[in-house]
């Protein structure tokens, strides 16, 4: 049995957020704030979500938007103590199903060059590399910029 199959990904709540908090804090440099999760809830572009494990607790979460028909990932993160066991896969798969059901045609992201393990998992998932935003980050680090393009004809279960 995969880990994904030990998962159940479903819609993030306000009653998520202190897990959710946890994990960004752990995992990005300048984390984002309660209130801009909060602003993630509320807005009818967005559709954050989370993964759980067998035992209730949030492994990880993304939060993709939709604007006309261009998906984004905003943001995502794994638990430390869970990476390498496929959820941020899981996650990213669910979010361009979700993303193509409301009628995205591309899903985009940026990720910082240093993240290679995100870059690896990105690429195998059929994302590209569509520009670099050079200085992007804090710490003057680029962001790479990358695209999902959503096939009509195939079977998202299959190709994330």
């Amino acid at each position: 049995m995969s880990v994904s199959d030990m998962l159940i990904i479903q819609r993030m709540t306000s009653r998520d957020l202190d897990e959710v908090m946890a994990i960004e804090s752990k995992s990005f440099s300048r984390p984002w704030t309660r209130e801009h999760f909060i602003e993630e809830l509320d807005s009818p572009r967005s559709r954050p979500l989370v993964a759980r494990t067998g035992d209730g607790g949030i492994a990880g979460y993304i939060c993709p938007m939709i604007v006309l028909d261009e998906g984004e990932i905003l943001d995502v993160a794994v638990r430390h103590d869970c990476r390498g066991r496929g959820i941020g896969k899981a996650l990213v798969g669910e979010a361009i199903h979700e993303l193509s059901l409301r009628g995205a045609r591309t899903v985009c992201l940026e990720v910082r060059v240093s993240n290679l393990s995100a870059l690896e998992l990105y690429r195998k998932l059929g994302f590209r590399e569509t520009g670099r935003r050079r200085g992007y980050y804090e710490n003057g680090e680029d962001a790479i910029l990358m695209e999902y393009t959503i096939n009509d004809s195939e079977d998202l279960g299959d190709a994330v």
